[in-house]
């Protein structure tokens, strides 16, 4: 079984003390492909370090995090675009919008957002949407730009059925993530009945470790619990589920196997 871990940030130094050990556990638990979403200008370099330590393995993508959107953001913008213009990426992201910890950058978030998309379809990636507390406001940016161009995932999607309807009507994936595994999420009734096709699963790592290991650190050899968890829920073998969740990110994303 090959399993991808769609999103996670092995690069941040939560992992300087194992990240080469923590890269092969993951591999020998059947993780065989890692695609790394970038967060800010200060993590690119660390992050192409690791992705040519493994390069059969692990995938970058180039984006401004929504909550590192702040007073510099056009300069920002701009170490986006000119590692866009020199590297090979397989998605532009981590993008979106946060209102969770902070609303002071709302209106720098939306441009920020809007010129991502805009390099999505230019330069032809998927676009990778991390969204807390802003749907509304994220979707009605997807709303004005969406075309047949567009296309991505809405990474650690946690929200109600109605939502992820929307989303899928895009043609947009769902990231699942350890979230799934929490006792009172409701991720779960959520994706109980959306067809696996639209389904990528991700670790998130460092972050939202799935059960039983919630409250440590989590790491991409972790997919499995998460992927054991929906193929309870759907009440499907494990394989099923390895195989269809590997080939939704092959085809979205487009790295080498």
């Amino acid at each position: 079984m090959i399993f991808t871990d769609t999103h996670t940030h092995l690069y941040l130094e939560q992992f300087d003390d194992d990240r080469q050990a923590m890269v092969k556990r993951a591999i020998d638990a059947g993780v065989q492909y890692m695609l790394l979403p970038n967060i800010d200008s200060q993590t690119i370099a660390p992050m192409l370090d690791l992705c040519a330590a493994f390069p059969q393995n692990i995938f970058p993508m180039i984006g401004l995090h929504p909550t590192d959107v702040k007073e510099n953001y056009e300069e920002e913008l701009k170490a986006v675009k000119t590692n866009l213009d020199k590297g090979n990426w397989y998605a532009i992201g981590e993008t979106g919008m946060d209102l969770y910890w902070d609303k002071t950058f709302v209106e720098q978030q939306k441009i920020a957002l809007r010129q991502q998309i805009a390099w999505a379809k230019q330069y032809h990636l998927p676009i990778v949407l991390h969204v807390r507390e802003a749907f509304d406001e994220a979707f009605e940016i997807i709303e004005d730009t969406i075309d047949e161009n567009l296309t991505g995932v809405f990474h650690c999607f946690t929200g109600i059925r109605e939502q992820a309807e929307r989303i899928i009507g895009w043609g947009f994936k769902l990231g699942i993530g350890g979230v799934l595994t929490y006792k009172n999420s409701g991720l779960d009734k959520v994706v109980q009945d959306i067809p696996l096709e639209h389904l990528l699963l991700e670790t998130d790592s460092p972050f939202l470790s799935p059960k039983p290991f919630r409250g440590k650190r989590n790491e991409s050899a972790y997919l499995i619990n998460v992927a054991q968890k929906l193929a309870g829920i759907k009440n499907v073998p494990l394989s099923e589920i390895a195989g269809i969740t590997t080939q939704n990110a092959i085809k979205l994303f487009e790295f080498p196997t």
